[in-house]
């Protein structure tokens, strides 16, 4: 996942702030080769690539964050590559091995109470990672693929988030729940959900390859998205797709129209906003090499770049 903050400078005599791109930080997520552990080497050809910071998703066969000097020698290797830990995806499976779809799910939208706080103590164990690698944000989904937003869910959920946040904010975390494929996911479900909890803290991380699998015409799933979620959106996931499937490619490899998309991130106010880039890796006897696959990330957002400054 790469990153950027999208930073806004008024002009003298402007109606309205201008948005220009500003100091931009790449950041990678490590969902590319989740897959895969991520080593020493993975992370210098993060470096070599230009990326500035990653997101690390956690996934015990990708990086045991319940390790304490897996997590320390991280930092150690992050250092010596002058990368930073900008933000960490929280697990959505107990997973032991390198097959992470093959874990059993984990859900802080349990109905069942024993699962539920087995859920919520796998995801402090990710938040406790901040005591020895600092990050400001965990990027949280709201329930599994077919959970439903019935009232004893959100009850779980709302139980969950209560107990998680507090936890977060002693870290110095923030908790970021997505707008994903799900039922629970989708954004009018998430708004709805704040709104009615007030969950002191909770914010929003928009995901738009998500948000372009919503229904609707096509034309009008992001920006319907986006505004839905847009008061309490503090990062955004991208990635694109062709409208059908999550496909997770890199931008304008899919249908998103990526110059209005950096124009709606670009109209929030605060001024700055990190953009973390996304994309799964391609496998199979023609798939580029993974070397090949950063490299194709990096050059992926000089296009943003250029399509940023035409906002």
């Amino acid at each position: 996942m790469v990153a950027w903050k999208l930073c806004f400078a008024k002009a003298v005599g402007a109606a309205r702030p201008q948005a220009k791109l500003d100091a931009m930080q790449r950041i990678l997520s490590t969902y590319l080769f989740v897959s895969k552990k991520l080593t020493p080497e993975l992370l210098a050809e993060i470096h070599n690539a230009g990326f500035q910071a990653i997101e690390l998703f956690s996934s015990r066969g990708h990086f045991d964050f319940t390790n304490r000097q897996e997590v320390r020698t991280l930092g150690q290797v992050l250092a010596d590559n002058k990368l930073q830990l900008a933000s960490l995806h929280a697990p959505t499976s107990r997973d032991f091995g390198p097959n992470r779809e093959g874990g059993t799910p984990i859900s802080i939208t349990e109905v069942e109470r024993v699962r539920r706080i087995e859920a919520m103590d796998e995801l402090k164990r990710a938040i406790d990672v901040a005591e020895d690698l600092p990050f400001s944000r965990m990027i949280l989904h709201m329930g599994g693929h077919r959970d439903t937003p019935d009232p004893r869910r959100r009850d779980a959920a709302f139980s969950s988030l209560e107990h998680l946040i507090l936890h977060a904010k002693h870290a110095g975390v923030t908790i970021c729940v997505e707008n994903t494929t799900s039922e629970m996911g989708e954004p009018a479900q998430l708004r709805a959900f704040l709104e009615e909890t007030r969950l002191p803290g909770l914010r929003f991380n928009f995901d738009i390859g998500h948000a372009n699998l919503v229904a609707g015409a096509q034309e009008e799933r992001v920006a319907t998205a986006f505004e839905t979620m847009r008061e309490h959106v503090v990062s955004v996931h991208i990635h694109d797709n062709l409208g059908d499937k999550d496909a997770h490619l890199l931008p304008h490899d899919g249908s998103i129209d990526w110059p209005a998309a950096l124009k709606l991130f670009a109209s929030l106010p605060g001024g700055a906003i990190p953009l973390t880039l996304e994309p799964k890796e391609k496998t199979g006897p023609d798939a580029p090499s993974l070397v090949e696959q950063i490299t194709a990330a990096a050059k992926s957002l000089d296009r943003l770049e250029e399509d940023a400054q035409q906002v």
